[in-house]
């Protein structure tokens, strides 16, 4: 047996004493009293946020959600089987945040920042908490910027301007994601950053989403978030708030911003999940009743900033489904309130071919011509009266009265009005184009054509602007200068095209 040293050990001593710190850490630990669904229920975290991170045991983390007189109740980001009764559960500091930063365009991440699309790990410095106070109004400033959906009926009737919340809401399967995806694939070239945040949906719709985006070149400027319908309800739940904070930190640099919520009925599900199962009192169709305050914080964070805060925006296209059309519904009439318009998807107008099927008569923008190019605010003028005579005079037909003239002449406008606003899928249009087909149809040039033929005319119109001189100049002058050229000018290339049209 080797004998100690006491040399040695006056030695140790001496090392603990020199590396001793008086820094006192404490942490805040409390215990697991019960868990299930994606909820965990904890005693003891008397110093415990709204919304701080929690360190469960083997790496899971969850967030306080609810903090009660006896206990805090806390969401679970992971799978919840790891964690069982009497666990200890610990505070970071730290609210919940999610990476931010150019690094994650054109990828597909999870709504805490990881990728999810199989191209490995993205390397961000920066990161963002998931709730912030939306911008004061003193640092906005009013919305005029166009933004251009490349839909006819939309940036006729329906105008959108950056910095502006405009909601689509309609029955399931009448084309609101393809409307959302459309006003992507037309930002191509504007230099807008877009986010997609895909709530609830099935990986499989996803993937086709990202497949579509990625075939027409749209991924470059694109982020999607999406928390899937496998995942569980506190990921759905925190997936749109991740996608505006991405957006925020491009929003402050001086961008211009689009985000797509796709959507916000299953979002509000989640959160009623979790509410119910964190026994928080039910409301109005069982929904608790902060889930207004759940989609006002969230969609008062688009905005318009003004000149001195470097002039980004944040427009927000929120999704809504309804059932059987029924817009006064809670949630539909919650986030109308909460909006600045809607664009209303018709069944039956889906149904009859009509595509996008929008209803003219409850679509409004409430920014209006404020976030519309002169050229297109000219000629769309009467565009809103005539469909909406048309829709009126159509059920009068049904009856099979005899029409007097005048009638008969609104009909038949009103048939080539419904024919010219329909577009093909993902067939975007640049806003001169779509002035040129609807100064054809106002100004009378297309009454005289078989309503079959509406179709060839409008792509061949097109086509012999892009050759002709006159054409296109006039297609510069639209472009360029947003104002309608001389009348002259246009009415002499479409009377020359009709000349030849046969």
């Amino acid at each position: 047996m080797s004998k100690i040293d006491p040399g040695e050990i006056s030695t140790l001593i001496k090392e603990q004493i020199e590396k001793y710190s008086k820094e006192i850490k404490t942490e805040n630990v409390g215990t697991v009293i019960s868990v299930g669904d994606g909820i965990a229920l904890v005693h003891g975290l008397d110093e415990a946020m709204s919304g701080e991170l929690l360190e469960f045991p083997n790496d899971v983390y969850g967030m306080a959600l609810n903090l009660e007189k006896h206990h805090v109740g806390a969401i679970i980001l992971d799978e919840s089987t790891a964690i069982k009764e009497g666990d200890t559960v610990k505070t970071t500091g730290r609210i919940l945040e999610t990476p931010v930063g150019e690094e994650l365009i054109g990828r597909t991440i999870n709504p805490l920042g990881l990728p999810i699309d199989g191209k490995g790990h993205i390397d961000t410095e920066e990161y963002r908490p998931l709730e912030q106070k939306a911008t004061g109004v003193m640092s906005r400033k009013s919305v005029e910027e166009p933004l251009q959906t490349g839909i006819k009926v939309l940036d006729a009737l329906v105008p959108i301007g950056r910095g502006q919340r405009e909601l689509i809401i309609g029955d399931r399967k009448t084309g609101k994601t393809s409307i959302a995806l459309d006003t992507i694939i037309n930002q191509k070239d504007e230099d807008v950053v877009c986010i997609y945040v895909a709530i609830g949906q099935k990986e499989s719709t996803v993937a086709q989403v990202q497949e579509t985006l990625k075939r027409h070149g749209a991924m470059d400027h694109t982020i999607i978030v999406n928390a899937s319908a496998s995942q569980p309800a506190p990921l759905l739940y925190l997936a749109p708030y991740a996608g505006v904070t991405i957006g925020e930190k491009f929003m402050f640099e001086g961008k211009s911003v689009l985000i797509v919520y796709d959507d916000l009925t299953k979002h509000a599900t989640a959160y009623r999940e979790l509410s119910l199962l964190l026994r928080r009192p039910p409301g109005r169709e069982a929904f608790p009743g902060d889930v207004f305050y759940l989609h006002s914080r969230l969609l008062e964070r688009a905005a318009k900033l003004n000149d001195d805060l470097g002039g980004g925006s944040i427009t927000a296209l929120p999704i809504i489904e309804t059932q059987a059309g029924d817009i006064s519904a809670y949630i539909p009439t919650n986030v109308i309130s909460i909006t600045d318009g809607q664009i209303f998807l018709q069944s039956d107008l889906f149904y009859t071919g009509v595509r996008p099927a929008i209803n003219a008569g409850l679509s409004v923008s409430r920014v209006g011509g404020s976030a519309q190019i002169k050229a297109n605010k000219k000629v769309s003028g009467t565009l809103r009266l005539d469909l909406a005579s048309y829709r009126e005079l159509e059920a009068f037909t049904q009856f099979g009265s005899d029409l007097d003239e005048a009638t008969r002449k609104k009909l038949e406008r009103g048939k080539r009005t419904v024919e010219v606003l329909k577009q093909g899928l993902h067939e975007v249009l640049p806003v001169e184009k779509q002035v040129v087909s609807i100064y054809a149809l106002t100004s009378g040039f297309l009454d005289d054509i078989k309503l079959g033929d509406i179709r060839r005319f409008e792509n061949e119109l097109h086509e012999f602007f892009d050759r002709d001189e006159t054409g296109k100049k006039c297609l510069e002058t639209i472009r360029s200068e947003k104002s309608l050229p001389d009348k002259e000018d246009m009415d002499s290339v479409i009377e020359k095209l009709k000349k030849t049209f046969a």
